[in-house]
């Protein structure tokens, strides 16, 4: 079957890189390096829909809920990039925030031709996670138009979870099943059609937004800072020491040593330390602050917890 694909704007030519394979090495990063600059710009304009969504994502996992990004090719690859870093940066477990990809595992390394084509395996792959209508599910797809995309957004939208569309086309195909539709706009890649360049530094940009504004809402973040964050290597258990030293004013080896009486876990140090409370309490008092540690620090003051 035929797929007519020309009237997408991410496979129109782009007349500044026309010539390309007749420049030099400087001309060409000079020219990739100014397109890319459109982008955050192409971005920008869609701020209030990122927004709505951002605020669905919010309300279901604060209520149990799950997030799921399903897509195939180069914006699969971005989900799966984005949601296997939230376990580390916030904490989170696993199965909170979740990718799944045309193709399985195997298509994160080698591209599996074919598998975005079907309609049915978007849904049987959801249909494995069990989703539910708590859940929301983020389909991802530059060209807006990806069956396997299509055939999970339909599948949500059946079950009742929050359906968000996020494409680099007009009037896209998903856009049209979703509740909430992103559609940034980059224009003409710089290589014909090769959405691995503007197009997913757009979704990735996005993408970001999601699950870093979503944890603040949750409570995962002091300042600027990633009080949630799961100590598992040198490097992190570092920053930990680091951010309760930032936080509190204690000495590094103070915060090394407190931190090594909570299991790396940097909100009850803080808590511990800025209220002069026992590990116990701090967790008592996060747990009444719903997981803000400026709430947990006041509450430990006036031990209202």
């Amino acid at each position: 079957m035929k797929v007519n694909i020309s009237n997408l704007t991410t496979e129109q030519r782009n007349h500044k890189s026309i010539h390309s394979d007749q420049l030099s090495t400087s001309e060409i990063v000079a020219l990739m390096n100014e397109e890319d600059r459109s982008v955050a710009d192409a971005v920008q304009k869609v701020l209030p829909e990122i927004e709505a969504a951002i605020e669905a994502i919010y309300q279901s996992l604060k209520n149990n809920g799950r997030l799921f990004y399903i897509g195939a090719g180069t914006s699969g690859r971005i989900g799966v990039v984005d949601a296997s870093e939230c376990p580390p940066t916030f904490c989170t477990p696993p199965e909170l925030v979740q990718a799944i990809m045309a193709g399985g595992e195997t298509a994160m390394f080698k591209a599996v031709e074919g598998a975005e084509d079907s309609l049915e395996y978007g849904e049987i792959d959801l249909g494995q996670r069990g989703l539910t209508h708590s859940d929301v599910v983020v389909g991802l797809a530059a060209s807006g138009r990806t069956p396997y995309v299509i055939g999970g957004l339909k599948y949500a939208k059946e079950v009742g979870a929050v359906t968000i569309a996020l494409s680099c086309n007009q009037n896209s195909e998903i856009g049209k099943i979703a509740d909430y539709n992103i559609e940034a706009i980059v224009g003409p890649e710089f290589l014909s059609g090769s959405t691995r360049l503007k197009s997913a530094t757009a979704q990735k940009m996005i993408l970001n937004m999601f699950t870093t504004t979503t944890m603040i809402k949750l409570g995962k973040v002091y300042g600027n800072l990633m009080v949630d964050l799961n100590a598992s290597n040198a490097k992190l258990v570092e920053r930990a020491r680091n951010i309760v030293s930032t936080i509190t004013g204690v000495s590094y080896e103070e915060s090394a040593k407190v931190l090594n009486e909570t299991d790396q876990k940097v909100k009850p140090a803080i808590v511990m330390i800025n209220a002069n409370v026992s590990f116990k309490e701090a967790i008592e008092a996060i747990k009444h602050a719903n997981g803000f540690t400026r709430k947990a620090i006041e509450l430990a003051n006036e031990r209202k917890f």
